[in-house]
């Protein structure tokens, strides 16, 4: 009886531990960008979208990783080419993803493991598709 009550506790608190072990991930919106866009506030905006996509639609100054989906060692190398603007600033990283879902998580994951402090890391919310300012838009095609 005592094992069995000891199992059951144990499994009680895995389950409640899983949110810390779990990432959580800061947002900005669509407006929050645009209005640091605006004010000319510095920040990195590391664009993950692959080069087609990059080429339709991108916020102005983002950088082309291409690094979509950020699955594969490929992926990761692309945006490990980036690090070198990324790590030595201060200034805030916003990663754009086409939808701001896993792509953005895992270069989020990623960035934060090569040192980037997790207070500077943003994902833009709802991504690049969901973005409602054309003005601040380039195209390179």
């Amino acid at each position: 009886m005592r094992t069995l009550a000891i199992n059951v506790l144990t499994i009680f608190i895995l389950l409640v531990s899983v949110p810390v072990w779990g990432g959580s991930y800061q947002y900005l919106t669509s407006a929050d960008i645009k209005q640091k866009i605006t004010d000319q506030v510095p920040m990195i905006l590391v664009d993950i979208q692959v080069e087609e996509e990059f080429a339709k639609h991108h916020l102005v100054g983002a950088l082309d990783t291409y690094a979509y989906p950020v699955k594969s060692d490929a992926d990761r190398e692309k945006l490990k080419s980036f690090m070198t603007q990324v790590l030595p600033s201060i200034d805030p990283v916003v990663i754009v993803c086409p939808r701001g879902g896993g792509g953005a998580k895992r270069a989020y994951d990623y960035m934060l493991g090569q040192g980037v402090a997790g207070d500077r890391l943003f994902i833009l919310e709802k991504g690049q598709q969901s973005w409602p300012y054309p003005e601040l838009l380039e195209k390179t095609m």
